[in-house]
């Protein structure tokens, strides 16, 4: 039952009845012909004109009412073809099935849109995390092998040497080269710039060591060729050299490690000193060269400018025990770090060993 049986509308036949098909929820009686509606070009009219005939919504000129703005429906005219009151009953029921031309509501985004933006959306937030995990493998990659939180870190023969200490300095006294002080000297006392043992080696026995460690000249030349010391000692007592000190430590693995100290009266009588190069003569190395894996080394890692270091090996042919040398020049102070082991010296400690020797140096 519709509105049309409320309204006085003359109700059709029987037999017309039961030939029209369900619209909605009303059984429309099947009707003549119906001339189509005149409907105003649409091409050139203004959206605002449209939107008007939405329900609840002024109607547009020339159409019925809408439903839902305060009056009844109008109920169709006395005598009307049974077609158009069936009309009127299904545009009551749905104004939009009813009026075709009347303008819809704005519907939601296409679904297939939908699609295009959440596709769009998830490849840029995975470009984003790709281009971000790219750097973060890559800074896992790169830094100094410590202890990455979370991860663990593979093992690579590095010495655990104590946490280095500032040297103290005399009052008033400036840092190496510091604007006051471009020359570099050192102000603080010759040991506390000498690097620490590692954890787990012994102290070296061989080493001839005076009071606080300090090293004569002639222990000191014991590491070099005998034919070399003459030269050697009118070239310290002739280029400023006021004292020398070392250290050393054997570790499990066998590598015997000797550091020694070297100070000058200034930065350019440290320059002259020949005693740490590729030509120098050291005792029981016959042959050195420039070590290359120092270069890879530092390609590889994105470690802090290094100035004033060398590393150089003993080359073909070596003999029971290989030796390796770092050089450092720091202002006054020219440090001498020797290692040799029965076979092969490691490259990570031996580069560890120079790097933190470089690093108290300032």
């Amino acid at each position: 039952m519709t509105e049309q049986n409320t309204t006085g509308a003359e109700a059709a036949p029987p037999e017309d009845a039961a030939a029209q098909p369900a619209v909605a929820t009303a059984t429309v009686p099947d009707a003549a012909p119906v001339p189509e509606p005149t409907v105003p070009a649409r091409a050139t009219a203004p959206a605002a004109e449209f939107q008007d005939a939405v329900p609840g919504q002024d109607a547009v000129p020339g159409q019925d009412a809408v439903p839902g703005q305060g009056s009844a429906p109008a109920a169709p005219v006395s005598g009307a073809p049974a077609g158009e009151a069936a009309r009127a009953d299904l545009f009551a029921a749905d104004p939009l099935a009813a009026n075709p031309f009347a303008a819809p509501e704005v519907p939601a985004a296409p679904k297939d849109r939908r699609k295009l933006f959440a596709a769009l959306r998830w490849t840029a937030a995975v470009l984003v995390f790709a281009a971000v995990g790219t750097g973060v493998a890559y800074e896992v990659a790169q830094p100094e092998r410590t202890d990455i939180p979370g991860l663990s870190t593979k093992a690579d023969g590095r010495w655990a040497y104590p946490a280095l200490v500032k040297p103290t300095l005399p009052a008033g006294a400036a840092v190496p080269f510091a604007k006051d002080n471009e020359d570099g000297i050192h102000y603080a006392g010759l040991i506390q710039l000498l690097l620490p043992p590692p954890a787990g080696s012994t102290p070296d026995s061989t080493m001839k060591l005076e009071k606080d460690e300090v090293v004569t000249t002639d222990s000191f030349l014991t590491e070099y060729e005998d034919s070399e010391h003459g030269a050697m000692k009118d070239q310290f007592a002739n280029d400023g050299l006021r004292q020398i000190v070392g250290r050393g430590w054997t570790t499990p693995d066998g590598t015997r490690t000797r550091v020694y100290l070297l100070r000058f009266h200034g930065s350019d009588f440290a320059d002259t000193f020949k005693g740490c190069n590729v030509n120098m003569h050291l005792k029981g190395a016959a042959n050195t060269g420039a070590d290359l894996s120092w270069s890879k080394a530092k390609s590889g890692q994105s470690a802090p400018v290094l100035s004033g270091v060398s590393l150089y090996k003993e080359t073909d042919p070596v003999g029971d025990e290989q030796a390796k040398i770092g050089c450092i020049r720091s202002g006054d102070v020219v440090a001498v770090v020797l290692q040799t082991r029965k076979g092969e010296v490691a490259t990570v400690p031996f580069h560890q060993t120079v790097i933190l020797q470089h690093q108290l140096l300032g």
